[in-house]
């Protein structure tokens, strides 16, 4: 990797993960919104939902306009960047758990659709060969970004407007530092949303287990991370006052989202050398166990639920880049970036229900049931990706 090819993805990783910080924000803020105002379990999950629903129409729009193709991606991701961080400031003036609150969420969803998927449109223009890794390492970055939330929480204690203004800075941060990064050798114009992809992804047996692998990756990893530090809060508070539980929480929060992002790295990388479909099938098999025993171990001693629930997080979010490298390996060069966006854009589609039934669920049956059921998406995964294996 020469000297320019490391400049410029390290500064996209930088943009990628500091304007992702804006996804849980509702989530790392909850607690504390909930202090000041009556949220009812459905508003508590369309904070988190609504990010969902927004990227699902930002990633359609995007494709069919075909913005990054229109107009150089640095700018497009710069651009959304900026709005995405002022529609977050609104949760400022906006009372907790509103109407006005829940749009905010929205729009700052659709506008994270013109930064993760215009990034990594400008990661693989810089390999071929390395594409896993490359694509790895940028997810990587979003799950970094992902956590960060919880850690700015931290250092706000009570103050949860704090978090939202640091958030909404670094986003703005991450708009000037896409605009220094450059495009690579294997940068090229990607198709517009084609119609007939549709088709494709169901005839081709290959695509349809990629996608399939995915859906059921997408059914547990949305509403593990909406919901993590709500479940580890409630977790903690049978052994420790409510404040430090919640303290806690944000830090376990924080460190299992993290060890994602660490392992998407090294999962990429391998599975350059070993195949996509293995590796993802072994990191969903082991997320799927930690799904499990999370279940058990909740409201045990507080040492083990927090060393299962970082497991967790360490292995539910490498398998994520592999299915998009999956469509591309065995899609037709002309369709290739229309089954991906297909294959995100339903996928998070699923989210926004996963995660909006997750705390209504909850509320119902309690919470270790909930966290089992996260387990079914790990396993049908699993099947697609041995069918895949198989055909390989």
């Amino acid at each position: 990797m020469t000297a320019g090819k490391w400049a410029s993805v390290g500064l996209l990783l930088v943009a990628e993960c500091l304007a992702l910080s804006l996804w849980f924000v509702s989530a790392a803020i909850l607690p504390g919104m909930m202090a000041e105002s009556e949220i009812t379990p459905f508003r508590q999950a369309a904070l988190s939902s609504g990010v969902q629903l927004g990227f699902v129409a930002g990633a359609l729009v995007t494709a069919v306009l075909g913005l990054p193709d229109r107009f150089d991606p640095r700018r497009v991701m710069g651009i959304a960047a900026v709005v995405a961080a002022i529609a977050n400031l609104t949760l400022v003036v906006s009372v907790p758990g509103s109407a006005a609150a829940i749009a905010a969420r929205f729009v700052t969803g659709a506008m994270l659709a013109g930064v993760y998927p215009v990034g990594m449109k400008i990661a693989v223009g810089w390999g071929e060969k390395d594409r896993g890794f490359l694509v790895g390492t940028l997810l990587g970055a979003l799950i970094l970004g992902n956590a960060l939330p919880h850690l700015f929480a931290l250092t706000g204690g009570s103050d949860w407007r704090s978090t939202v203004v640091i958030a909404s800075i670094a986003a703005l941060i991450a708009a000037g530092a896409a605009q220094l990064t450059s495009l690579g050798p294997n940068h090229a114009r990607a198709a517009r949303f084609d119609p007939a992809v549709v088709v494709t992804a169901w005839t081709n047996r290959k695509i349809r287990l990629a996608y399939a692998g995915y859906f059921g990756h997408m059914w547990e990893l949305y509403s593990m991370w909406a919901w993590i530090a709500v479940i580890a809060a409630v977790s903690y508070a049978r052994h420790m006052p409510e404040e430090r539980a919640a303290t806690l929480a944000s830090v376990t929060a924080f460190v299992s989202i993290a060890a994602g992002a660490v392992m998407s790295v090294l999962a990429g990388w391998r599975a350059d050398r070993v195949g996509k479909a293995r590796v993802a099938l072994f990191a969903m098999a082991v997320s799927g166990a930690c799904a499990i025993l999370t279940a058990v171990a909740f409201g045990g001693p507080v040492w083990i639920f927090f060393l299962v629930v970082v497991v967790w997080g360490a292995s539910i979010s490498p398998d994520s880049a592999q299915f998009s490298a999956l469509v591309a390996d065995n899609s037709p060069g002309h369709q290739a970036g229309s089954l991906m966006t297909l294959q995100t854009a339903l996928g998070f589609a699923m989210t926004f229900f996963t995660v909006q039934a997750t705390p209504v669920l909850a509320e119902w049956w309690g919470w270790p049931p909930v966290i089992a059921i996260m387990a079914l998406g790990p396993a049908f995964g699993i099947y697609a990706m041995a069918r895949l294996t198989a055909t390989s």
